[in-house]
């Protein structure tokens, strides 16, 4: 069994799962309008008081896998201004960091594994790309992922662990 590279779990399972997140909005979109209710409502729904609602969820799992590519890769990409209010707005985030990570290429991961990587809030401390993929950038992005699919879920989707698993490259 080969090693699983950086790009492959920073890149090809952020989009499949990004993917997935739209499979989520299609679902809540069908269940708002089969209920009767303000896609809004879902939109602007959070599990707890003091929790980011399902846009910002949306827009934090965006921006992880976008701002994690950055720093694995070196490359500077667009900004978002976080200003996603609409189910449209929503789902062109998501479709617009797709298209950033689908132009990017396992050569551009070439140095990232050594690569220093320092946050502000870590106070003067690094870890490595593959210590930064492993630790902080692949957990946090499918926190933001589970928590709106839980936000969705808990408003009554039917969503269940083959949505969030999706389809599996099985082999005969």
């Amino acid at each position: 069994m080969s090693d699983i590279s950086i790009y492959e779990i920073t890149v090809t399972q952020v989009i499949k799962n990004l993917e997935h997140l739209k499979r989520f909005i299609d679902k809540g979109k069908s269940f708002a309008e089969s209920k009767k209710i303000d896609i809004d409502v879902l939109l602007n729904s959070r599990l707890a008081p003091d929790q980011y609602n399902f846009i910002r969820q949306i827009q934090l799992a965006c921006d992880t896998a976008k701002l994690g590519a950055a720093r694995l890769t070196g490359k500077q990409f667009q900004t978002h201004e976080d200003k996603e209010k609409t189910l449209s707005e929503v789902i062109e985030r998501i479709d617009s960091v797709i298209g950033i990570l689908k132009g990017l290429k396992p050569e551009d991961y070439k140095e990232a594994s050594e690569s220093k990587i320092s946050l502000p809030r870590w106070e003067g401390k690094s870890l490595t790309g593959k210590e930064y993929a492993l630790h902080h950038m692949i957990p946090n992005f499918f926190f933001h992922i589970v928590t709106a699919y839980d936000i969705l879920r808990h408003n009554g989707v039917e969503l269940g662990k083959k949505d969030y698993l999706g389809d599996f490259p099985f082999k005969a």
